[in-house]
């Protein structure tokens, strides 16, 4: 059996099954999303999911909602599909038929109808946004038939469709198949199969599918999806069979061989790491010469405090360093330089606050994985001037004030991660001297250091130590409150409620603690933070602990940060806790990779979710598939390989 392996009691349980989902993706921004059972639960799960940009509004759009499989054997019928409609009517009831869902390599469900077994396997193709599903007869002892019924959605995943007179329900002949375009402004849809196929037109509106996530989440969560026909084909025993979809026309004959060349590129989920690392793959997103590391799925953009946090993990921390280089050296840099030049970004959020600070870590992480000399090479300069962009006040949101701390303004406008508004108001106004903030500030002025004095500049590197020790003073004379690091100081208020955000001081590789400081850091967040998913994002003993991450909109945006767990900072803890009990610490941070192991097949499988739950069971919401997260858990299991090797 496989690491990621589903049977039969689990699948035919839709209060457990419906809560697995899986999503895969061409590099490239499209995907494939729907859950073990392939209900659609959101209204962004889909058979294809692509970006579209002018003559549409730029974003992600389903094209194909679902594809509802049929066999048919002596005239009987037997429909393999699975939706939810209103009043929680659950339709045809496919799943009854599931036998085992195996995702070792890729996505592969078997089903058995009397005495037929069918198993369907689906890839993306590389990017090109194209799914290929295969149908393979593994056993039968009569003629069969199997139909195929696409569900055309046509919509922006953050939409929904009805029934109306605009759409266009006519489907144009391609060899092998049919092509539809339901709307003037959209591609069109090729669908088409390995063999030849029959085709009959009876269109049609499926309507008030409900979509369960959208509902828990206080949304609309019903729409109606066009089936224009279905397709139909004999299919013998030992025989396989190809559907694809894409927006453009492909050669049938060269499926198979298409099919092939796509499976040799996938690896096996043999354990967590090789899962994450899949996943950590998933997030590469490549426009022409460009390519980004999309924050998450399944409606996260590229955003450039989420890239410059995973970046590392998701391309070094795995084993691909030409990712690194394509992400960093033909984007990123480009991108830093824009923004400090005063040009148009690509990334979003360039003018966070933290977000420069953040590239220089990401790039201080990059030298543990080759060398400073290789760091100053391809990067000094660019280290040197963010931080001479900071020191002149160059930036429009930081301010380097007389005590070497920076300052920012968070009341008007979030200044850091924790960014979640109320009437466009931050929620958790971190505002005046940030402790993370400032923290990499310090760090990133004696990694500078570091460089000068690579490049030969001495004097210059002298100087630079000087200034982080202001900094230094300043900042423990700042936050230091005798137990533990305050959040924010804002003029004469001290934030002293316990949250993640100190720990990235502890971590860092160059902390403005001592080790006296820094082991009372970890012992507090390990006593009144830490849970098998991470670190919450409130202190339980605070009265404003909302732990849960439920209700409407506005009620999760208020919990946000203000109970739930996220992930992402798990390595800068296991990295702090190392720092503080050394080798006596090893097997604590060994247990926790626990938590994320059962991770693994929970939710989305093989990837972790963008924030959980801050009490037991620590239930897992947000984005099924979060990239700090899987980056975070991936730089853990990396940094214990470093002890294996040093032991």
């Amino acid at each position: 059996m496989s690491y990621l392996n589903f049977d039969k009691k689990l699948l035919i349980n839709l209060e457990r099954s419906l809560s697995k989902e899986m999503i895969r993706t061409n590099r490239a921004g499209a995907y494939n999303s729907t859950t073990l059972v392939d209900c659609n639960t959101r209204k962004y799960h889909g058979q294809l999911v692509l970006p579209l940009g002018d003559p549409l509004p730029e974003g992600n759009y389903v094209l194909l909602g679902s594809l509802d499989e049929t066999v048919i054997q002596h005239g009987a019928e037997f429909n393999l599909g699975l939706h939810q409609y209103d009043e929680n009517i659950y339709m045809p009831n496919g799943h009854k038929y599931i036998r085992e869902f195996d995702c070792e390599v890729i996505s592969k469900t078997t089903y058995r109808v009397g005495g037929v077994v069918l198993t369907k396997e689906r890839m993306l193709v590389s990017f090109e946004p194209r799914v290929l599903i295969r149908y393979t007869l593994v056993e039968a002892h009569s003629p069969t038939t199997l139909r195929l019924k696409p569900f055309l959605a046509y919509r922006n995943t953050n939409e929904l469709t009805h029934e109306n007179d605009t759409a266009n329900s006519e489907m144009r002949e391609v060899e092998n198949g049919r092509v539809a375009r339901m709307y003037e402004l959209f591609p069109e849809l090729y669908m088409q199969c390995s063999k030849k196929v029959d085709y009959t037109h009876a269109p049609a509106w499926y309507k008030d599918i409900e979509y369960m996530k959208e509902q828990e989440r206080g949304f609309s969560s019903k729409e109606d999806q066009l089936v224009p026909g279905w397709f139909e084909m004999p299919i013998k025993k030992g025989e396989s069979v190809i559907f694809a979809a894409g927006i453009s026309e492909v050669n049938p004959k060269t499926l198979k061989a298409l099919w092939e060349k796509e499976l040799k590129r996938r690896s096996a989920r043999s354990d967590m790491f090789n899962s994450l690392k899949i996943a950590a793959q998933q997030f590469y997103k490549r426009e022409g010469e460009k390519c980004y590391l999309i924050a998450g799925y399944p409606w996260f953009k590229a955003s450039a405090r989420e890239e410059f946090m995973a970046m590392p993990g998701c391309t070094m921390g795995i084993g691909r360093p030409e990712y690194w280089d394509a992400i960093v050296n033909k984007t990123a840099v480009e991108e830093v330089r824009n923004f400090m030049e005063g040009r148009e970004c690509k990334l979003v959020g360039m003018d966070e606050p933290d977000v420069l600070l953040w590239f220089i870590h990401a790039l201080q992480e990059y030298a543990n994985y080759t060398s400073i000399e290789e760091v100053t090479r391809l990067y000094g300069q660019l280290i040197i001037d963010i931080m001479l962009f900071i020191r002149r006040q160059q930036h429009p949101r930081l301010f380097l004030h007389n005590n070497g701390l920076l300052w920012v303004n968070g009341k008007e406008r979030p200044a850091t991660w924790m960014n979640a508004v109320e009437d466009g108001r931050p929620i958790t106004p971190r505002t005046g001297y940030v402790v993370e903030l400032n923290a990499l500030w310090y760090n990133a002025r004696l990694f500078t250091s570091d460089i000068q004095r690579q490049l030969g500049k001495e004097q210059i590197a002298d100087l630079m130590e000087y200034q982080a020790e202001i900094t230094k003073d300043s900042f423990i004379k700042t936050f230091w409150n005798g137990m533990y690091l305050d959040d924010y100081v804002d003029g004469n208020y001290h934030n002293n409620e316990v949250r993640p955000n100190q720990i990235i001081a502890a971590s860092l590789p160059y902390s403005p603690l001592d080790r006296h400081q820094c082991k009372a850091v970890v012992d507090i967040c390990t006593k009144e933070l830490y849970t098998p998913k991470g670190l919450r994002t409130l202190s339980p003993k605070s009265g404003s602990y909302r732990p849960e991450y439920i209700g409407g909109q506005l009620e999760r945006d208020r919990n946000f940060h203000n109970g739930p767990v996220w992930p992402w900072t798990i390595a800068a803890y296991a990295i702090a806790y190392l720092k503080v009990y050394q080798h006596s610490g090893e097997s604590f941070v060994r247990r926790l990779l626990t938590g994320y192991e059962a991770e693994m097949s929970a939710l989305c499988i093989g990837t972790l979710n963008e924030l959980y739950d801050g009490n037991p069971p620590f239930k897992g919401h947000g984005g099924m598939s979060y990239a700090p997260s899987v980056a975070s858990v991936i730089e853990v299991c990396n940094t214990l390989d470093s002890l294996k090797v040093k032991g």
